[in-house]
This record gives C-alpha cells, structure tokens and sequence, in this order.
C-alpha cells in the first residue's frame, strides 16, 4: 500500500497531481485520484461530492450560517474531462438559506448539489440535550485497506481507509474510519465540510452486504447532515446497507470525528447484477 501522505498546507510548488481536481481556466480537471471503482474512466461520487460542498460554501458566503445539509444528485457518470461549476443563491434569509450548485461537463449537466445553511449562535443548552456518546475506537486502531495492486483511484490512494469493524471485501455492516490523502483542489488545504462529503459516499462500498465481484451496487444520490463540523482530518463512518430484491437499496452511516457523532448520510441505491465477460 503506497505510504499515506499527511496533508499539509500546501506550498506554491505541490505538484498539481497530488490532488483530486485540478484548477483550469473556466473549470477543474479531475485526476485519477477522483477515480471510482465501477467503471474505467468515471469519477467516484466522494470527489464530485467533495468539489460541490467546495462551490457551496463560496457562494456568497455568510459568516453567520454553515451548511447543515448538503444533498448531491449525481444526473450522469462523471467522467475524465473538465468540469465547469454555477452556484447561486436561490433561498437567500437572515437564518436559513438554500445554495444551488450545477455541474457540467461539455456543457451538460452531469451533478447538482444542494445546501442548505442555518445560522449558527451560542445557545446554553440543558446537558440532557447535548451529545454524550464517545466515539469508536481511534483511527490508529483501525486496520488499513490494502490496495492490493489496484489502478490509482479515490478509494486505493486518493483516500486512507482504515477499518474498526468490517472489511472492504466482506459484506455487511462496518465501522471505517477515512481521511484525505491529497486535498480536494491543487493548492488549497480541503475544508471540514469538503472531508465530510468526499467520506460520506463511501458508506454503501464499505457496507454492503453484496459482493463486489459479483454486484453493482452504485448510489445516485448522497444526502449529509451535519449539525457539527468535523475537528482533525479524520471522519468516521459506522455503516448499515439494507438491499432489496426489487433492485433497490438504502445505506445509511453515523458520522463521527475523533470527539463523538457529528451528522448521518444516506444514499440511494441501484443495485444490479455484473456483466459477465
């Protein structure tokens, strides 16, 4: 397994391939790191999820609201070439707002997000309705996933996946933790929100109860609350999928950081037998 790298705050001279997107004139280039696992050439949501809360939050930014939910509708596979992102403000408010983000790719729309930002405050809140739950065991506990000679993609080197409970390769419920291993965009250290929503999707690969070799299994849609954004460059996932034998399944995941829980996603599934070759 290639050695993790810790992100720091990058320097003038990074190499501009050690990231998940690369800025270009009226777009970003997606590199092999956003690579997903169903399809050579197609992005993994977590990238294109990531990329999105990145746009969000750069709309008409408001220092008194954070974005508490944040849903992306993946329209079409995103492939290979550049992306061009719209935001804009559609529900604009003193304590709660809706953004809009539109994706394209050759001038079609390939992925839209939507966020949703509340206003934030000091509230002296009675114990009984605050967060008591510890975390799991630390990321340091966590077994590593092998890479096991795979082609450079999100899941074998954009990301650092180490399990507390479970395995990639066996089905059912687990308990993973996962961290950036290059940032977002070239240049830029990758946000709290923008670590939730690239994690975040990898709740049905390390969840389901169906065999990679075998299955697809691949989400349409990703759906993130977060009522607390995460400290440290951690974000844990402890995930359940439910398939059914329509062909339709949900996962969903408790999201935590090294201090407790800080929000749960869901995920749409399709799910469908493999081409035989």
């Amino acid at each position: 397994m290639t050695t993790p790298r810790m992100l720091v705050t990058p320097s003038p001279k990074v190499d501009t391939t050690e990231a998940l997107f690369v800025a270009e004139p009226g777009g970003f280039r997606p590199t092999a790191f956003a690579l997903g696992p169903w399809t050579p050439g197609h992005l993994h949501g977590g990238p294109v999820a990531g990329l999105i809360a990145r746009e969000a939050q750069r709309c008409e930014p408001d220092e008194r609201l954070r974005i508490a939910r944040l849903t992306v509708e993946l329209i079409r596979p995103v492939g290979l070439s550049p992306i061009s992102l719209a935001a804009r403000l559609i529900r604009p408010g003193r304590k709660v707002q809706l953004v809009e983000v539109i994706c394209r790719q050759d001038g079609i729309e390939v992925a839209l997000g939507r966020a949703l930002r509340i206003r934030t405050a000091d509230m002296d809140l009675p114990k009984a309705a605050l967060h008591a739950e510890l975390p799991f065991a630390p990321p340091e506990s966590g077994v590593p996933m092998e890479s096991n000679g795979l082609p450079r993609t999100f899941h074998s080197e954009g990301a650092e996946l180490r399990f507390v409970e479970g395995a990639f390769e066996s089905p059912g419920p687990a308990t993973v933790w996962v961290r950036l291993r290059v940032p977002v965009l070239a240049s830029e250290y990758p946000s709290p929100l923008e670590r939730v929503a690239t994690a975040a999707d990898f709740g049905n690969g390390v969840s389901s109860p169906l065999s990679h070799g075998d299955w697809l299994f691949i989400n349409p849609d990703l759906t993130i609350h977060v009522s607390r954004l995460p400290v440290g460059e951690w974000v844990g996932l402890e995930s359940r999928t439910l398939a059914e034998p329509q062909g339709i399944g949900i996962s969903e995941s408790r999201l935590w950081d090294e201090q407790g829980p800080i929000g749960r996603s869901i995920q749409s599934l399709l799910i469908d037998r493999l081409a035989l070759d």
